[in-house]
């Protein structure tokens, strides 16, 4: 898997990406005890809405950045965004009003909603063989789940001898940091873009992409499985682990540790496995372990606390971890085989906005259940919805899904460049190619079959 560090500008993104990560990590930390300075007893209030707000930003934002990144270079978008949450991290230690954490949590997520999605179009142009790619969207994984784990370990040894407010001093520098790795690596520059519009153009061709290829419909229900089952993660284990098992502090790391130590195990068994089957072949069984998973929870949260329900509690978790991993790293090769290259950045950005819409309604509903119906209720209906996202992507993912696909052509002339090699059918043309949703081809095929070696060829242009 580290082979790909080889190639000198994946190493300084991914390093980029490591640091930036980092930096967010301790920013997290330090925001939780900045809430609890201004608010007290309503210091949840306020994350809770701050998290809402951040799920608000990647939404709305994550489209139109989307869009910017094929139109302007990437290297200059990428730094720009990373001293943007720079500057937004050295404000955060002198606020003295909520409100003005809300602004600042905006800027800076909007900012993060910016650059990840350029970030993740631009790794698929600077690593194109299939297997690089596969090995380095494991990376990305394993280095979101070792920074969940790494952060606060981090933040509470700097915590021991320095004041909270020196964690964004972390922040800043993380961005920084990253900024600079950047700036050091040589980015492709922005493939042209023929479409019409503009910006708006960008923004919906992102949602209309999603929207008409089959197998991009169902990675968004793969999402919504996987936000109902990740949200009792991230919701709600600390009420497990507090009210219901009695049990510290401590024992609430200790479980969310389980969650990441499954998504790792899964993020490093990935590359072979994924070599042996195909996508949906891994996909779609982890997104259908969810919610046997989350029936078991359920159970636990309805029985007396005891020492191997707690042990099973933590297993639950690490298999939530190591299914949601399964079904989230492929991701990336879905999206990157069902766009050209110069709409990736509209993809990943409509995949980024549109999966943590799922989340932006799972999140609420993992807390407000809780409260008011309590634990096992919450999980089973978390289960439900998980089940209703795995049924919905095995329905609409067809279980044969060539890339290349036969299809006319009844809207081009006879001469177009695009029909080169192609045969007279029924109603147009008819040629086969890798097909994906551009300026040419508005809809999916009905009968997607195979394409097949053209007979009769269409006079080109001298």
């Amino acid at each position: 898997m580290l082979s790909v560090l080889r190639n000198r500008t994946y190493r300084h993104l991914f390093t980029a990406q490591v640091v930036a990560l980092v930096g967010t990590g301790l920013a997290t930390v330090a925001l939780s005890l900045l809430a609890y300075d201004l608010a007290g007893a309503d210091a949840s209030a306020v994350l809770g809405t701050a998290l809402a707000i951040k799920m608000v930003a990647y939404v709305a934002v994550a489209p139109l950045a989307g869009a910017l990144a094929d139109r302007v270079p990437r290297r200059a978008l990428m730094v720009t965004l990373d001293l943007t949450r720079a500057a937004v991290a050295v404000a955060l230690p002198f606020v003295t009003q909520v409100w003005q954490v809300y602004v600042l949590i905006f800027l800076l997520q909007a900012a993060s909603a910016g650059f990840t999605p350029t970030f993740q179009a631009t790794v698929p142009e600077v690593l194109p063989a299939e297997r690089d790619y596969t090995r380095a969207l494991s990376m990305s994984r394993l280095a979101y789940d070792l920074e969940s784990l790494f952060s606060p370990a981090l933040a509470g040894l700097l915590l021991t001898v320095l004041p909270y407010g020196w964690l964004f001093a972390g922040t800043v520098v993380g961005f920084l940091a990253s900024a600079a790795l950047v700036v050091s690596a040589v980015l492709p520059a922005p493939k042209p873009v023929e479409r019409a519009g503009g910006v708006y153009a960008g923004i919906a061709f992102g949602a209309r992409l999603f929207r008409a290829t089959p197998r991009l419909r169902a990675l968004l229900a793969l999402d919504l499985a996987v936000a109902a089952a990740g949200a009792i993660v991230f919701v709600d284990t600390v009420v497990l682990v507090r009210d219901h098992f009695h049990r510290s502090v401590g024992a609430v790391s200790l479980a969310l540790g389980a969650y990441g130590a499954g998504s790792i195990v899964a993020a490093l068994a990935l590359p072979a496995l994924l070599r042996r089957t195909g996508d949906r072949a891994v996909m779609l069984p982890a997104a259908f372990a969810l919610a046997p998973v989350l029936g078991v929870v359920a159970l636990l949260g309805a029985a007396a606390p005891s020492s191997w329900s707690w042990w099973a509690v933590l297993a639950a978790w690490a298999a939530i971890g190591a299914a949601g991993s399964a079904v989230l790293t492929p991701g990336g090769r879905v999206i990157r085989r069902s766009a050209a290259d110069a709409d990736l950045p509209a993809a990943f950005a409509a995949q980024f906005s549109l999966s943590h819409g799922c989340w932006l309604l799972t999140y609420p509903l993992a807390g407000w259940l809780a409260a008011a119906a309590g634990l096992p209720v919450t999980a089973a209906v978390l289960g439900v919805t998980a089940l209703t996202g795995a049924v919905a992507a095995l329905l609409l993912w067809p279980a044969r899904d060539p890339v290349r696909l036969d299809h006319v052509h009844a809207d081009l002339p006879a001469d177009h460049p695009h029909l080169a090699g192609a045969r007279t059918a029924t109603g147009g043309w008819q040629h086969g190619h890798a097909y994906v949703i551009d300026r040419h081809h508005h809809t999916w095929p009905t009968r997607t079959r195979p394409a097949r070696r053209a007979r009769r060829r269409v006079p080109t242009r001298s």
